[in-house]
């Protein structure tokens, strides 16, 4: 247990990351607290992990997110002080958007500055997140009255680097429909006619390997980048194909998804190109992801006459917008599928169904939902802002939710535009200092995905050796890798 994993809310994203470190790192302890009610844990955890986590002379590395208040934690336990802390930023409190601003609201901002000061390595998700951050301490610390601290970005940048957050990918071949896998190898036929070097198998033909192979590849080469230079396929478009029936329940109060069988056996018999656009939005219920946008414009494509299906899914917490409930009711027999899936195969059946996924977020430092829906074969709309020009091309982006509309109502009249469409995986020109990585469960080859600019969301599929991260961590003593 030389590793000491701390998560102080439990769920999401958040969950995500410390379930796959703790299966990928064996020497490692994770201790948590459920994901409810986040302000009490960012403002209590530290005293409680302080009188929970057993003492023990093991212990080498700390990792924690955020939510965490670092500081208190390090003081109220010395032992765990002197470790080499790491804290990962999934989000900051310095660019959130609030719905109503209170003095109280500071302490969450102030906290993650002074964690940073404790930290030995400072994670980011994303470069957005971690610039955004950066760059707001000045202006956020000028909120205090007076005897300001100083230079606080210059003491905290050099402990600062961006690893992107780990998606683990599970094979949903069995999900996709023959289309969707005629794209594939389309993909895998123009990279082969480009000179490089595709993976040898579609993804849900590959066998599953272990991780020694590509960290064999890995240590063959001079670093990630070169590795990365093993171009795969990894996002074509998609559409929808059979669809099994979904044993979720019809009350959409508990928000376990609620499945219109008889629509989708419609669908499944439907031509492929002449079926209506399906629509999904798989982000949390939360007034951050602005759903009122996203419902506004659908209720525009139907007042327009438009034909579309829509699937909402996304986590609940303890506060659901009105705006949710209202939006079921107006968009009627349109809606395939609404509310949380605990089962991952029923989730990711539905991003395999779908054709378009959006994203009308106000506030996004990485966005796992639109990957995962790229992945499984989503047309994505993001706002030209955020984390978004990071990671997508700028076909992807939209500017304001008029152009969102637009691009929507096209789609609606020419669903087999989306059907069509070939989603942009070239090869990685550009290599980065910073490890980047996603995990796939089913390939053995890496994808990439460039804006125009060149910058580069790598995924590193399949097993990229975690513990390597952390031993650099360890060794560089909080320095750049």
């Amino acid at each position: 247990m030389s590793i000491l994993i701390i998560e102080a809310f439990y769920g999401g994203s958040h969950k995500q990351l410390v379930d796959l470190l703790q299966e990928e790192l064996e020497d490692s302890v994770l201790h948590t607290l459920p994901a409810k009610k986040w302000h009490w844990k960012a403002r209590t955890s530290a005293l409680y992990f302080s009188q929970n986590i057993p003492t023990s002379e093991r212990y080498r590395i700390l990792f924690a997110s955020s939510v965490l208040n670092l500081t208190e934690l390090a003081a109220l336990r010395p032992d765990l002080g002197k470790l080499k802390k790491i804290l990962y930023f999934h989000e900051n409190q310095l660019v959130y958007p609030v719905k109503k601003c209170q003095e109280r609201d500071f302490q969450y901002g102030y906290n993650q500055i002074l964690s940073c000061l404790v930290a030995d390595v400072v994670v980011f998700n994303s470069v957005f997140n971690m610039e955004s951050f950066l760059t707001s301490i000045g202006k956020f610390m000028k909120l205090i009255p007076d005897h300001r601290p100083k230079d606080l970005e210059s003491i905290i940048r050099p402990k600062c680097q961006v690893i992107y957050f780990p998606i683990r990918f599970p094979d949903v071949s069995r999900f996709m429909p023959k289309h969707k896998a005629a794209h594939l190898r389309k993909i895998l036929s123009l990279t082969e006619n480009n000179g490089t070097a595709p993976s040898t198998a579609l993804p849900f033909q590959q066998e599953l390997r272990g991780s020694e192979n590509l960290l064999k590849s890995f240590d063959s080469k001079s670093g990630p980048c070169d590795a990365a230079r093993q171009e795969s396929l990894g996002c074509s478009e998609r559409q929808e194909s059979s669809l099994k029936t979904f044993n979720s329940s019809d009350d959409s109060s508990t928000h376990c998804g609620e499945h219109k069988q008889n629509q989708c056996g419609i669908l499944a018999e439907a031509d492929d190109q002449q079926r209506p656009l399906h629509i999904v939005w798989p982000h949390r219920w939360e007034h951050d992801k602005d759903p009122e946008s996203f419902f506004k414009i659908l209720m525009h494509l139907k007042d327009l006459g438009l034909n579309f299906h829509v699937s909402v899914l996304g986590e609940t917490f303890t506060d659901v917008p009105d705006i949710f409930s209202e939006s079921r009711k107006a968009l009627g027999s349109s809606v395939l599928h609404w509310g949380y899936l605990p089962s991952k195969d029923d989730y990711f059946q539905v991003l395999c169904m779908a054709d378009v996924v959006i994203s009308t977020a106000r506030h996004e430092f990485f966005g796992v939902a639109m990957l995962e829906a790229v992945y499984c074969g989503c047309y994505p709309l993001c706002p030209k802002d955020l984390v978004y020009p990071e990671i997508f091309p700028a076909e992807y982006l939209y500017s304001t939710p008029e152009q969102l509309s637009k691009r929507l109502q096209n789609f609606c009249k020419r669903p087999d535009i989306t059907r069509k469409h070939l989603y942009k995986c070239v090869h990685l020109s550009v290599c980065f200092s910073r490890n980047t990585f996603l995990v796939s469960e089913t390939t053995n080859t890496i994808v990439s995905f460039p804006d125009e600019q060149g910058s580069v969301l790598q995924m590193f599929v399949r097993y990229y050796d975690i513990s390597k991260i952390f031993f650099a961590f360890w060794k560089a003593g909080g320095k750049h890798l």
